[in-house]
C-alpha cells in the first residue's frame, strides 16, 4: 500500500456522523444513575499502582510513592494521588443499566472535570462507582461543527460503601471529517528547541519539590501567593505511554493477541487500518501522525486528563502532607501537541472560614512554548490552623452516602451469590 492510498484509507475511515438514534438515546439517559459494571485497569490500591499513577504524569511526592514515608505523617500510610479516582474501579453488581451509546466513529476527548474528595485512598482500599450523564448538549464548535457536550457524573465508593470523592468528567464529541475540513489548527508546526531552551526549562524541574512535612497553616497564607512554578514536558510518546503504564486510557479495553482479537470482534468500528492494512485502535491518534491529521490535527496530541493530574500536581506540590485538596474545576482550552512544553503556575485567589474549616481558594494554569494558556483549574484546599488544629475531612452529600450503602449492600449480596456459583470468577 502505498503513501497515499494509506491516507486516503484513513480519512475514508472518518466518514461517520451523529446518527440521531444515538443522539435520542444520550438524551434519554440523563439524570438516571446505575452502579457501573466497567473494570478500569487498576481495581486496589496498592502500593506499586499508587506508586506508578503519581509516576505516570511525573509527580515524585514521596507521600504517593514510598512505602513507609506517610508512617510519618497524619494519614499514618502511603496515599494515593487525587486523581487515580480516574483509572480505578471494580465492577459494581446491581440492577444493570442500559448498555452504553456506541456512538460508532465519532471522536470523543475530555475537555475538563470537576471534582470532590472526601477521604483519602489508602493501601488495600477497592474503589466502585455508580453514576450517569448529568447532562447531554448540543453545539457547535469551531473545530468540528455539530459536536455534542456530555458531563458524566460519577460517585466513587470504597469496600465500606464510604464515598470518597464525586467526579463530573466533561467530554466533546465530534464528527472527525468535519475537524479535518475545517482545519482550524493546520496552521500549527511542530515546536522545536536549542539546548538552552531545554537548559531553561531543566531549570524549574531542578527547583521544583514537594512542601511535604513542613504544615502550611492557614494563617500564613496570603491572597496573591504563588503556586508553582513546576515544568511539564516537552511531551513525547513516551510520556503518553508512561502514563498508560500508570493506569490510564483501557476506557475502551485495548489489548494484544487472543484478547485484542475479541476487543476488535467487540468494537470493529474502533479499529482502523494503519498503513500496512492492520486494524489498530482509533486512540492511537495520540501517537499516530497521520490518524491524528485524518482527524482534523496537525499531530498527535495528549489527553485531557493527562493536565488535568498537572493541574492537580500544582496545587498538591504547594499545600504539604497536612492539608487536604477537597476541590477542584478544571478546563482544557487548547491541545497538547507532542513536543509542546508547559509551564504550570498558579496563585491563592482567597482564604476563608467556614465554620470550623479554613479553606483556601487556588487557581492554577499551564501555558505552553507558543504563550498559550491551554488549562486552567480552580481548587480549594483546607489548612491546618495554628489556633483550630489540624483539618478535619469533609462530609459527603448524605443522600449520595445513604445511596451507596444501599448500593454496596446489594453488591455484596450478588457477589456473595456469584462466588456460591462460580467460586474463581474474577469481579
Amino acid at each position: 500500500m502505498t503513501s497515499t492510498e494509506a491516507i486516503a484509507r484513513l480519512e475514508e475511515a472518518t466518514n461517520y456522523t451523529f446518527k440521531d438514534e444515538d443522539i435520542d438515546q444520550a438524551y434519554q439517559r440523563v439524570g438516571k444513575y446505575y452502579p457501573i459494571a466497567y473494570r478500569e485497569q487498576i481495581t486496589q490500591a496498592t502500593h506499586d499502582s499508587m506508586r506508578n499513577f503519581a509516576r505516570s504524569y511525573g509527580d515524585d511526592n514521596p507521600l504517593y510513592h514510598d512505602l513507609y514515608y506517610g508512617r510519618t505523617t497524619r494519614w499514618g500510610g502511603q496515599l494515593a494521588a487525587p486523581l487515580i479516582i480516574q483509572v480505578m474501579n471494580r465492577a459494581m453488581l446491581g440492577d444493570p443499566g442500559p448498555k452504553r451509546v456506541p456512538f460508532r466513529g465519532i471522536q470523543v476527548f475530555v475537555s475538563g472535570s470537576t471534582n470532590n474528595w472526601y477521604r483519602p485512598i489508602r493501601e488495600g482500599d477497592v474503589l466502585y462507582r455508580f453514576g450517569g450523564l448529568e447532562s447531554f448538549t448540543e453545539k457547535q464548535s469551531e473545530f468540528a461543527g455539530r459536536s455534542f457536550v456530555e458531563v458524566r457524573a460519577d460517585v466513587h465508593v470504597n469496600q465500606n460503601a464510604e464515598i470518597v470523592a464525586i467526579s463530573r468528567t466533561t467530554a466533546v464529541r465530534t464528527e472527525r471529517k468535519a475537524a479535518r475540513e475545517n482545519k482550524k489548527y493546520s496552521g500549527i508546526a511542530p515546536a522545536e528547541y536549542s539546548a538552552d531552551d531545554i537548559a531553561r526549562h531543566d531549570a524549574i524541574y531542578a527547583a521544583e519539590k514537594p512542601r511535604g512535612s513542613e504544615p502550611r497553616f492557614w494563617e500564613d497564607v496570603s491572597v496573591g501567593d504563588v503556586l508553582g512554578p513546576l515544568a511539564k514536558g516537552p511531551v513525547t510518546v513516551t510520556d503518553f505511554m508512561v502514563f498508560h503504564a500508570g493506569g490510564y486510557g483501557f476506557h475502551y479495553k485495548p489489548a494484544t493477541g487472543r484478547i485484542g482479537y475479541k476487543n476488535r470482534q467487540r468494537i470493529p468500528a474502533f479499529y482502523i487500518q494503519n498503513e500496512q492494512g492492520v486494524p489498530d485502535i482509533a486512540m492511537r491518534l495520540h501517537w499516530d501522525k497521520d490518524w491524528a491529521q485524518a482527524n482534523g490535527n496537525p499531530m498527535p496530541y495528549d489527553y485531557g486528563v493527562l493536565r488535568d493530574c498537572w493541574l492537580s500536581h500544582v496545587f498538591t506540590d504547594w499545600m504539604g502532607d497536612d492539608a487536604w485538596l477537597t476541590f477542584s474545576s478544571s478546563t482544557i482550552r487548547k491541545f497538547n501537541y507532542i513536543g509542546d512544553l508547559h509551564v504550570m503556575q498558579g496563585e491563592v485567589t482567597g482564604k476563608r472560614i467556614e465554620g470550623e474549616d479554613h479553606l483556601v481558594d487556588v487557581t492554577a494554569r499551564g501555558i505552553n512554548q507558543r504563550g498559550d494558556t491551554t488549562c486552567i483549574a480552580n481548587g480549594t484546599i483546607m489548612l491546618p490552623s495554628k489556633t483550630n488544629g489540624p483539618v478535619v475531612l469533609p462530609v459527603p452529600p448524605r443522600h449520595l452516602q445513604q445511596r451507596a450503602v444501599e448500593l454496596m449492600s446489594e453488591h455484596r449480596r450478588l457477589e456473595r451469590d456469584l462466588r456460591e456459583l462460580q467460586p474463581f470468577i474474577s469481579l
